[in-house]
């Protein structure tokens, strides 16, 4: 049995795991939690059936006390014996990272679930930003709730690209839309009952804010903009499910004006979310920053369009004019209007209102992000069997990077003059661009930018159609895979490995389907040596996982060599009367 430690600052944080550790115990794992006491802590513990240990930590900077709260979580790690800690929030995860490293834990995650120093000034932004590149450096993996997330902590130099990665589709937890979050579960009379108990009439416009009722959160430009509204739509509501926090108050206008107007309605903190999302018609979340909401998920799969702030977590949790509407943040005009395009529009509501519960079932099931985790687990634990007990295996490794930068470099330098060549004549040919540039999913599923050569003409219609005669020629000669060089070098890619497919592909894989990505894709590998395009999908996927269960270097150089003869025969390189290969549909 593998132990895992959840190390968080509060009790409430929890929430987002739940219904993992009863998935995690089927994959061999004993999961433990570590947080501030209280009963939500007992609650927690009790419902998911996990040990809990109770460790006073705060959110704010508090020295002296820090430094025994990273003694007790030292010793609580002693007691425990964890092979993994999995810390959450800036906090715990600064001191969890601290006690874990001086623990020796095997393996260590931080998980960044926002960047709280975005929004922050002065020297707060500075220690918040210090204590989470302190947490991302100790730790041996840093895992995202979102890829704008991620994007952004690139950017900010926080961890290395090669440490950062998003599991799934991104979210800390997903939604159970087919469960809980399930407006066929509700009673048919669920939301004129919800309504009558605040007062609200049946046939009421009810717009929704579903949160921290903190100044963080935008409330006081949404609250301006409800004063615009109330006028305009007579029969308007406003129901506020959220608890005001003494840290980031509201200014005391804006929230007596909340209290003592009779169409707003403070719900307070409540566990009934679906009943009470059931009573709303669209819900407005105006953030200054994110990580991954949950809450448009939530309304999503509830039915209801979310209108959010263009910002990193909130862009990848609403599509805006298809599940929601995105706006910019602090602008109240911009509130004003989508909430008013709401009210106005039932149909619109109804219409994106399905379009977003479509799309949390596909996307974010709980399910899907659990297994993405578990994955991280399970290949941390074998990486560090691997450090331990095969040092040839991890000087094999690193001799495949060397062959992997030295040729890389050598083809970019030698080749320089065909380089050029080719994108003159795609230039003459087809016009700008001349690289085909498409986000395909990586090593572990990360996302990057490949590159090819342009082969089809610009605009719609069959690929058939719009293959050209240079582009027919440049892929029968595997030219126009020459730009992933580049990516080779940029440690994206390696010389050999299983091919970068489609990241719309990653929903339909199967468990033994996606173990294909735990080596990093290639230019060419064991399926393309096979017949390239023309190996059905089931047998292409088989290839794939054989060569990620079996990789060594020698047979890296037999797959470079029969690569040649497959090149000079212009064997495989679609399927018979396809420019390219048939869309992959999903295996069992």
């Amino acid at each position: 049995m593998k132990t895992l430690l959840h190390v968080t600052t509060v009790p409430q944080t929890l929430e987002f795991l739940a219904g993992q550790a009863a998935f995690l115990r089927e994959q061999g794992f004993e999961v433990v939690v570590i947080s501030s006491p209280g009963s939500d802590l007992d609650r927690f513990c009790e419902r998911e059936r996990v040990a809990g240990y109770a460790v006073e930590m705060t959110r704010q900077v508090t020295p002296l006390r820090d430094l025994r709260v990273i003694f007790q979580l030292w010793k609580t790690l002693r007691r425990v014996r964890p092979q993994i800690v999995h810390a959450h929030t800036p906090k715990a995860g600064l001191l969890a990272m601290i006690a874990a490293r001086l623990y020796r834990a095997p393996v260590r995650i931080f998980h960044l679930h926002g960047l709280p120093h975005s929004t922050a000034a002065g020297m707060r932004r500075h220690v918040l930003k210090w204590s989470t590149r302190v947490a991302c450096a100790l730790s041996h993996r840093v895992l995202c709730v979102s890829f704008s997330i991620r994007d952004a902590a690139i950017a900010e130099r926080l961890a290395p690209p090669k440490k950062i990665f998003v599991p799934a589709n991104g979210s800390i937890r997903g939604v159970d839309a087919a469960g809980v979050f399930n407006p066929a579960a509700l009673a048919a009379d669920t939301r004129e009952r919800v309504r009558a108990r605040f007062g609200i009439p049946a046939d009421a416009r009810v717009m929704g804010f579903v949160g921290r009722v903190v100044a963080d959160k935008g409330i006081r430009e949404l609250a301006a903009a409800w004063r615009t509204l109330r006028e305009r739509f007579a029969d308007a509501h406003w129901l506020i499910v959220g608890a005001e926090e003494s840290h980031d108050p509201l200014p005391a206008g804006v929230a007596a004006g909340l209290r003592h107007d009779p169409r707003v309605h403070l719900a307070g903190w409540s566990r009934e979310l679906p009943e009470l999302y059931s009573a709303m018609d669209f819900v407005v979340l105006p953030s200054y920053r994110e990580g991954f909401p949950v809450v448009p998920l939530e309304a999503a799969a509830m039915g209801l369009p979310v209108i959010a702030t263009r910002i990193a977590g909130s862009i990848e949790a609403v599509e805006h004019g298809r599940t929601g509407t995105l706006i910019e943040p602090r602008n109240v005009e911009q509130i004003v209007q989508s909430a008013a395009a709401y009210f106005s529009h039932r149909a619109l509501c109804r219409a994106q209102g399905e379009a977003g519960r479509n799309r949390v079932l596909e996307r974010f099931r709980p399910v899907d992000i659990w297994r993405a985790t578990e994955r991280h687990y399970s290949e941390l634990l074998q990486a560090r069997v691997s450090r331990k007990s095969f040092p040839r295996l991890r000087r094999a490794r690193l001799l495949k990077r060397l062959i992997d930068l030295s040729g890389a470099l050598l083809g970019l330098v030698l080749l320089s003059p065909l380089l050029a060549a080719i994108a003159v004549s795609i230039l003459i040919a087809m016009g700008r661009p001349v690289l085909f540039r498409q986000i395909r999913p990586g090593w572990n599923e990360q996302p990057f930018e490949i590159l090819k050569f342009r082969t089809m003409a610009a605009g719609g219609g069959a690929d058939e159609r719009r293959l050209t005669r240079l582009g027919k020629f440049l892929r029968e000669l595997s030219l126009d895979e020459l730009p992933q060089l580049w990516n080779v070098l940029h440690g994206e890619m390696s010389l050999v490995g299983p091919r970068p497919l489609l990241l719309e592909y990653l929903p339909r894989y199967s468990e033994t389907q996606r173990r294909r990505h735990r080596v990093k894709p290639g230019i060419t590998g064991w399926a393309q040596v096979h017949g390239r395009n023309e190996v059905a999908w089931q047998n292409r996927f088989a290839l794939d996982v054989w060569y990620a269960d079996h990789w060594s270097l020698a047979l890296d150089f037999k797959i470079l060599w029969r690569t040649l003869g497959q090149v000079f025969a212009r064997k495989g390189i679609s399927e018979p009367g396809a420019a390219t290969m048939s869309p992959f549909g999903g295996q069992s």
